[in-house]
């Protein structure tokens, strides 16, 4: 048994330009530093409430993903192989 665990895995991330006014700009650093946490993840949990909390995205959103059947999941598995 190992005497350290691993880290947990980090999700794979991508860098996101973005253009804030220096009011807001102001206030996301302060957040940041409110939280004692980073920029970034400000922006994942920000993003995360306003998805959760809104039942209009949800639903268009739902509408709006293609649904993969398993079938349709080992297909394409058995094309790459």
């Amino acid at each position: 048994m190992a005497v350290l665990k691993a880290p947990p895995k980090q999700p794979k991330t991508t860098v996101v330009q973005l253009r804030l006014d220096d009011e807001a700009k102001t206030k996301f650093a302060k957040y940041a530093e409110f939280l004692d946490c980073s920029p970034s993840y400000v922006v994942m949990e920000a993003l995360r409430l306003v998805y959760k909390k809104d039942k209009e995205f949800q639903a268009w959103l739902q509408a709006h993903t293609p649904v993969i059947t398993h079938q349709a999941r080992k297909e394409s598995r058995s094309n790459w192989n």
